[in-house]
């Protein structure tokens, strides 16, 4: 299963790029939301973690433009955010997003998350 990391941060981008590769996943990678629009397109991933806090597109837009394209739409996608309010989980939601985690990462807690979007685990 291929999962699309949308992260401008190294540090986070580096932590789940190996964590997830351990558990069996296929990894690719983006740091801001217009190259997240076109590795979606090019990988065809099976779900997309979206930092909703990137430079110039954020994943909120990034997350609309992708639900608004046919090609795109299915494509799960779980918003990581450090923005924990109520409502931040309420406003990624209505950006289109299947799911919401905050960071810092609890991998128990986003393994789950995962697991309940895609179904399965590899």
């Amino acid at each position: 299963m291929k999962i699309l990391i949308v992260e401008d941060n190294e540090m986070n981008l580096d932590m789940l790029t190996r964590r997830l590769t351990r558990l069996g996943f296929e990894i690719v990678s983006a740091t801001d939301g217009h190259r997240g629009i076109e590795a979606a397109h090019a990988e065809h991933p099976d779900l997309i973690l979206m930092d909703m806090s990137l430079p110039d597109l954020d994943g909120w837009e990034t997350t609309r433009r992708l639900k608004a394209e046919p090609t795109t739409r299915e494509i799960k996608i779980i918003a990581l955010t450090a923005h924990a309010m109520a409502e931040d989980r309420e406003r990624a939601l209505a950006a289109g997003c299947d799911d919401y985690d905050t960071k810092p990462v609890d991998l128990t807690r986003l393994l789950g998350k995962i697991q309940a979007c895609l179904g399965a685990m590899p």
